[in-house]
């Protein structure tokens, strides 16, 4: 061989070796070519589409929003249709009407708004900005960011106040008329559009482990899917989940055929909108009916999510809308001018502080506390990125981010599956005996690290 490749031209080992190397890269195409963040102009792909951009690298020259503070049609035509968990306890709401029931505090406690009658007021959005003033000891004014500052409940949440129940999206029409979603919209240049859709819930009930719980609740829940366009055309869609989420090309989710709505009316065309499953008290986004793995790489039963086709949500319905260039939000009618856009720039927590070990309320197991710190809001989802994803979860140290190609299937007695779906390269142990081995084969495979890395590459 050595031989051989000693009396080959120069030119044609250049080529052998360039060859080779095109089919190497063609096997990690499925990887690459589903995350715009990489591979968008890689030769190995046959379709070269331009890069997406940062919002501040977007001009004249590449935007794709014209005018800018403009939504378009399409947006609202691929709103994702949202499937609410059918024992749902904590619905969607309003934030205009939710933050009436909050004072705002500092992490230590101390009023941040100051109060027109003792010894509170409630707030309302246009409190909620991203600095405050404070009097300093010696007298003088300096600004303090809202990172820290926490929205304080006014009522014992523990008690189940009734505004901090939400509200049910009305049968057959999938419309909330106190829980309107928000649109965020943002030009990432070339062609490229992301569409953010943040469904907003004032209450997360955590998941529950072996029987005991619920553990993480917190006060105020923001969720969010992007649906990401290339020429008015949707190319992606991804869909939180607690610390991650899942990544889908817009091709392999399921959909519902809806008339397609012009000015609030019904017109005679037709649209195919994304489905999504919010799932039971943490309100996590799947793509699938069943039981789910909670946040961690590989399925890990006791600590699961649950989805089915509980009432369905249309979001299109019923939204604030905004764009958003990276640095400033416009937002795209009266409405949204009537409420304001500061309550966006603020960047501390949706819900009250953790409990403290001592209150009453809060219990502790060894892998979390009954009541944790409330979420921030929708600018602080980084919705400048690239890659699908916003964040990786601590577990993905290669901060890879593809686009699964078919529908990961969830599990359990809900899940909608056959014997030959959704249990990706498991399916090839169903025959294994004896069934102590074939159990030791699946933690190796279906329910462990080979599987996982399967799925990962191929989707």
């Amino acid at each position: 061989m050595q031989s051989m490749m000693h009396q080959l031209p120069m030119h044609l080992l250049l080529n052998y070796l360039l060859s080779f190397a095109h089919l190497c890269a063609a096997v990690f195409v499925p990887w690459a070519d589903d995350d715009p963040f990489v591979g968008l102009d890689s030769p190995v792909i046959d379709t070269v589409l331009p890069p997406l951009l940062p919002p501040n690298k977007v001009d004249d020259s590449n935007r794709s929003l014209r005018p800018k503070d403009q939504i378009p049609d399409y947006v609202v035509d691929k709103c994702p249709l949202v499937h609410l968990y059918s024992e749902e306890k904590y619905w969607p709401s309003d934030i205009a009407e939710y933050v009436t029931h909050f004072s705002l505090r500092d992490s230590d406690g101390v009023s941040v708004v100051p109060s027109v009658k003792p010894p509170q007021r409630p707030l309302s959005p246009s409190d909620l900005r991203s600095s405050y003033k404070y009097t300093m000891a010696n007298g003088t004014l300096a600004n303090i960011s809202s990172t820290n500052t926490f929205m304080t409940s006014l009522d014992d949440f523990d008690k189940d106040p009734k505004w901090l129940l939400g509200f049910r999206p009305e049968y057959g029409t999938g419309h909330i008329k106190d829980g309107p979603a928000v649109l965020v919209v943002v030009d990432k240049g070339n062609g490229w559009v992301d569409a953010f859709w943040f469904y907003f819930y004032p209450f997360n009930l955590g998941p529950f482990i072996m029987g005991n719980g619920p553990w993480g609740n917190h006060v105020g829940d923001w969720e969010h899917s992007l649906v990401r366009f290339y020429r008015g055309e949707p190319m992606y869609i991804w869909m939180s989940a607690h610390g991650g989420g899942s990544a889908y090309k817009f091709e392999a989710v399921e959909k519902v055929k809806k008339l397609r709505r012009r000015n609030g009316k019904l017109t005679p065309q037709i649209v195919e909108r994304p489905l999504l499953f919010s799932a039971r008290g943490t309100h996590a986004n799947y793509a699938s009916v069943g039981q789910h793995a909670h946040d961690v790489p590989f399925f890990f039963m006791p600590l699961s999510d649950f989805t089915d086709r509980g009432p369905m949500w249309d979001p299109s319905l019923n939204f604030y809308g905004y764009t958003f260039d990276g640095q400033q939000v416009l937002p795209a009618g009266d409405r949204e001018r009537e409420i304001g856009v500061s309550w966006l720039y603020f960047s501390g927590h949706w819900g009250d502080k953790q409990l403290p070990w001592n209150d009453p309320r809060q219990k502790w197991c060894p892998a979390q506390w009954k009541y944790i710190n409330g979420p921030t809001g929708p600018l602080r989802k980084n919705l400048g990125r690239i890659s699908l994803c916003p964040h990786f979860v601590w577990w993905n140290f290669w901060k890879g981010c593809p686009a699964r190609r078919l529908i990961k299937k969830g599990e359990g007695l809900d899940a909608e599956k056959n014997d030959l779906m959704g249990d990706n390269c498991g399916i090839l142990l169903y025959k294994v005996r004896p069934s102590w081995l074939r159990s030791l084969l699946r933690l190796l495979t279906w329910r462990g690290i080979l599987c996982f890395v399967m799925d990962y590459f191929t989707g």
